[in-house]
């Protein structure tokens, strides 16, 4: 039974090796292959120049606003949460309904948080 434990971790063992060595060779040599194409490919999108209308157009302090309250918002979303969760364990209350409600909200403004800074924000 030990043989085969241990035969099996040598076959992993070399399955690794030989996929990091397959994935740092292959890396390197696209980038030696053409090392020129990519900035001319790069060149065709950076020279166009981006146009915003006026209602995407947002002020950074009004962005840093929005997230602010939608954060504020997130945190007492996951109060509620966790506090109708301990009030079902704790005191044996039936709001399991409300619990999932408040679940779903905090879920949903976290993936929208999350989304709109990242969208927002993303070069810094």
């Amino acid at each position: 039974m030990i043989a085969r434990q241990e035969t099996w971790l040598v076959d992993v063992s070399k399955f690794i090796k030989l996929l990091v060595f397959v994935v740092l060779f292959s890396g390197s040599v696209g980038a030696m292959a053409q090392p020129e194409q990519g900035s001319d490919v790069l060149r065709g999108f950076n020279d166009k120049a981006v146009v915003e209308s006026d209602a995407v157009k947002i002020a950074d302090q009004k962005k840093h606003q929005i997230l602010f309250v939608m954060g504020a918002l997130l945190l007492v979303g996951v109060l509620a949460t966790a506090g109708l969760g301990v009030t079902m364990v704790v005191f044996g209350k039936q709001v399991f309904v409300a619990h999932m409600i408040c679940a779903g909200f905090t879920v949903f403004l976290a993936v929208a948080h999350a989304i709109t800074a990242m969208v927002w924000f993303f070069p810094y």
